[in-house]
């Protein structure tokens, strides 16, 4: 495999991970055993960043329109996500990653929430990297959400219409502190957005592979990140 040149790595890296629940079908296993092994992708990709030095890792690992899912697979996938949070702590801590987390986070159970919150406050003083989560996300429900606080401060007098820019609406996003992505990875081989970062991912370049997400690993990763290195960043420009 080439070389990546660490002068050229992105910023900021946002993946749409899908086909756990395919990857289980295809082996006569449960969708839940598919999300389970999935974990095993989460930690190699979050551990490759972390050597590669790339600053800001954004994964949906559940979007709001997920809660429409069985029961019992939305049970399993909330299980799922406390017990990971809490296993991956002393990582984090030991590699000085930063956990953050996206979306309406109200409507978890209280103990995802509480373990959630308990992990962000655990890791905020840590500066190599962060890991963000989007957790019963959506990107339109945030516009939405973000406009709405607009008018409030436009009520109260501390904003008026003037001042809306592109650049002030950031501010009011769940992302105001986190860099637009650079490269958005979707696996599974769909060519959706999925109402993911919808504002942020204005300029981000769009990889896609047809590897279901439990298959995603370190290798896999690097063939994305390669093909990034490879690509010319125009931002509406020419490139002359």
């Amino acid at each position: 495999m080439e070389q990546l040149n660490p002068q050229k790595l992105p910023r900021h890296v946002a993946i749409i991970m899908d086909g756990s629940g395919r990857w289980a079908k295809k082996r006569g296993l449960t969708r839940i055993i598919g999300h389970r092994k999935g974990i095993e992708s989460v930690r190699d990709v979050v551990r490759t960043s972390r050597e590669l030095g790339i600053k800001w890792l954004t994964l949906y690992a559940f979007s709001e329109e997920n809660w429409k899912r069985p029961k019992y697979e939305v049970k399993a996938l909330m299980d799922l996500l406390n017990r990971y949070l809490k296993g991956e702590l002393k990582e984090m801590l030991d590699n000085g990653i930063r956990l953050a987390c996206i979306g309406q986070t109200e409507k978890l159970p209280q103990a995802v929430q509480r373990t959630l919150w308990q992990t962000i406050e655990k890791t905020a003083h840590n500066k190599e990297m962060t890991l963000t989560l989007a957790l019963s996300y959506g990107g339109r429900q945030e516009i939405v959400g973000a406009v709405k606080n607009m008018l409030k401060d436009i009520e109260k007098g501390t904003l008026n219409v003037k001042q809306i820019t592109e650049e002030r609406l950031s501010k009011y996003l769940y992302t105001s502190d986190i860099p637009d992505p650079d490269l958005l990875i979707r696996t599974s081989g769909e060519y959706r957005i999925s109402n993911f970062l919808l504002w942020q991912i204005a300029y981000t370049e769009i990889f896609t592979t047809p590897t279901l997400w439990p298959d995603f690993h370190r290798e896999r990763y690097l063939e994305a990140l390669l093909d990034y290195q490879k690509r010319e960043r125009r931002f509406g420009s020419t490139g002359e």
